[in-house]
């Protein structure tokens, strides 16, 4: 028996894949997205992003095997929360300064999420790693946030704005490419924050 035969599987393609670089996955999965908001998520191929990255389509067919894997593997690897970190001891100071964080992402991050809006609803597992990579940790992080605010009694916690929050924030990134036809910049989304949030928290 072989020593690939003895491993099993599951080992001998861990170790294919152990031959490509974090690096050099990074670049592939950088690829594949930037490809994605530029094109969209039909036109992209295996055999485009292998073009682009100077490899051989078989490299990446051994990696991973059809182009959702690809891209589900490629929103996993991006997976952070950038809004984690922000904590100047006022809410108010806080949601302004996310707002100028989502604001200096907001044109990749809506042009990946329009590019992605047909394919996620007909693959369960797209919509899955979309959501680990762009929403769920800016939602928790928002309501770690808002918490902090409750504990430090800035605001009540039966507060009714509290559960809208998250929603407004990501909601008005999404909705003016559409209605302004212009991204949610930084000083679009303090302005939002003063102006709707705020209020409707009792903040200043």
């Amino acid at each position: 028996m072989t020593s690939q035969a003895a491993d099993g599987p599951d080992t001998v393609a861990a170790s294919r894949r152990s031959k490509i670089s974090r690096e050099r996955e990074q670049e592939f999965f950088d690829a594949v997205l930037e490809q994605i908001r530029e094109c969209g998520y039909e036109a992209v191929t295996m055999e485009g992003v292998a073009a682009s990255t100077r490899c051989s389509k078989s490299t990446l067919y051994r990696q991973w095997k059809t182009k959702p894997q690809f891209v589900v593997a490629a929103l996993r690897a991006r997976r952070k929360a950038r809004f984690a970190g922000i904590d100047t001891g006022s809410l108010a100071d806080d949601l302004r300064e996310a707002a100028r964080t989502a604001g200096r992402w907001s044109l990749n991050d809506t042009k990946l999420l329009q590019a992605l809006g047909h394919a996620v609803t007909q693959d369960a597992d797209l919509a899955k790693a979309l959501r680990e990579a762009l929403v769920d940790p800016e939602i928790a992080a928002l309501k770690e946030m808002l918490q902090r605010g409750v504990e430090r009694g800035e605001i009540t916690a039966d507060n009714p704005a509290l559960a809208y929050i998250p929603a407004q924030m990501f909601g008005v990134v999404r909705a003016r490419p559409v209605v302004d036809g212009e991204y949610a910049d930084p000083d679009y989304l303090v302005g939002f924050v003063e102006a709707a949030v705020l209020p409707a928290l009792g903040l200043t």
